[in-house]
């Protein structure tokens, strides 16, 4: 994913904006980056690998290497940024946060029309961020050339650009599938992705840009220059997965978007009668929790933590590059409560269940260390198409969704054609799907949130949400 944040200021913003970068270190694993601009020295850029070390570490001098009124910055998961870029429209720093898909077609197009080139990486891939930069430079203005490069590209496209005069240009992707906020102090403006994140350092919140909606921000105003467009389609993923437990996005906070999402699954299962005798309820660590908090307040069973996660050394993991490490990491993380286990029939809440391959080997967990029964419960449907907008999953292809392969099992690709029967844990073909992971992963039941019950957990119209991954609907 990725998630980006700046400052123009009346005074030095570099403490800022490395708190607020480091505010969005959740969203991304593999570079940061900070840009300052100052009077005297001009532009200045830093750009560090995180894979094996968090943001602060990498930029813990940053305070004596760089110096600014205003700054921008970044957490990556795909290319190393800021840039630090010199072209028709002077010197600036540019972050780009999002994905694009068809980059190979926009390379070759641009090499073909302009015989220009580009810095090759390792392996002779390109900087999609230099390739947005590149895009824009057809334009006349800022504003034309982000409009311009977002049109082209397949994927999701959200910019923040420093100037070489200390304004920010800060551009929402075209359907707003990732957020953009402003927050105002009396010094200056913040525009981040994580409100919180500028809410923690004295801001308040001003406003959200719009879907493609492009802004000029210094340090009195904030400047429109582009409207913003009429079809906003925002991620739901950001609220049952990916969003931080203290983010707002259009309104919505992510804890008690979760909450009510466990609310009403638990409602349906007390509908259903299904897994009346629970002794524990609990979440999948970490974004599972406040899902599993939300169902055991509904359904009255006891809320407990069978197994904590121990993290003081792996953070994260999905740190390895190799997914074998990765599972590893994942197990040897797993602690248990055995008071809490042995002999218990547990009901756990995952956030999603995408491939399940970490799933499985928490359960077998459980049951090794004494488990009576464990139920599973996905807090969002069943994912059955790999999304085409951002990269927030590693699979690259629908087969390494559970989903799909499960539908290949039951009754090969012509499955493909009743992919709403299999959502629906109704439907006898969604029980079937429901009955084969059980089988495949050893789950005493297993249920998935429905897309109409993530709909009412949000909050907002169906039609302002992305929910491409559950339906294929664009």
């Amino acid at each position: 994913m990725g998630g980006y944040f700046g400052i123009t200021s009346k005074r030095d913003c570099m403490y800022d904006v490395f708190f607020g970068v480091d505010y969005h270190s959740h969203l991304g694993t593999k570079h940061g980056g900070l840009a300052a601009y100052d009077a005297e020295i001009g532009l200045q850029r830093k750009i560090h690998s995180i894979g094996n070390s968090p943001f602060r570490t990498k930029f813990e001098n940053i305070f004596s290497e760089m110096k600014g009124t205003a700054a921008i910055g970044c957490i990556s998961d795909t290319y190393p940024q800021p840039l630090l870029l010199r072209s028709k429209f002077g010197s600036y720093a540019i972050c780009v946060t999002g994905v694009i898909h068809n980059m190979d077609d926009l390379i070759k197009s641009y090499l073909e029309v302009t015989g220009a080139h580009f810095d090759a990486m390792t392996g002779g891939k390109v900087n999609g961020v230099e390739l947005f930069a590149a895009l824009m430079d057809h334009k006349d203005t800022f504003a034309e050339g982000i409009r311009y490069a977002q049109n082209l590209i397949e994927g999701t496209a959200s910019v923040i650009i420093l100037r070489d005069d200390g304004t920010i240009i800060a551009a929402r992707d075209k359907f707003g599938r990732l957020p953009m906020q402003i927050g105002k102090r009396d010094d200056g403006f913040a525009v981040s992705f994580e409100d919180f994140a500028y809410l923690k350092l004295g801001f308040t919140p001003y406003r959200e840009l719009g879907p493609g909606e492009i802004v000029q921000i210094t340090p009195d105003a904030v400047i429109r220059l582009a409207e913003p467009g009429k079809k906003k389609r925002i991620c739901s993923f950001l609220w049952s997965y990916y969003g931080y437990p203290t983010s707002t996005y259009e309104g919505v906070n992510v804890e008690a978007m979760r909450y009510r999402n466990g609310e009403i699954m638990a409602e349906a299962d007390i509908k259903s009668k299904n897994a009346e005798n629970v002794d524990y309820v609990g979440g999948v660590p970490d974004s599972g929790t406040p899902h599993a908090i939300g169902y055991a307040n509904r359904s009255r069973a006891p809320f407990a933590r069978a197994f904590i996660k121990y993290t003081p050394t792996w953070s994260r993991s999905f740190m390895p590059a190799n997914q074998t490490d990765r599972d590893k990491i994942a197990k040897m993380k797993q602690i248990p409560v055995h008071a809490l286990i042995t002999d218990k029939e547990l009901l756990f809440v995952d956030d999603s269940i995408v491939r399940g391959t970490q799933l499985k080997e928490t359960v077998e967990f459980l049951y090794e260390n004494g488990a009576k029964a464990v139920h599973m419960r996905s807090a969002c449907p069943p994912i059955m198409y790999g999304c085409k907008f951002l990269n927030f999953s590693r699979a690259t292809s629908d087969m390494e969704l559970i989903a799909r392969r499960v539908i290949v099992e039951l009754e090969g690709e012509g499955g493909f054609d009743h992919l709403d029967e299999y959502r629906d844990g109704k439907s006898e073909r969604g029980k079937a799907l429901r009955r084969a992971i059980c089988e495949k992963f050893n789950f005493a039941s297993l249920e998935f949130q429905t897309l109409e019950g993530i709909v009412e957990a949000i909050g907002l119209d169906k039609s302002e949400l992305c929910t491409y991954c559950w339906d294929g609907e664009e």
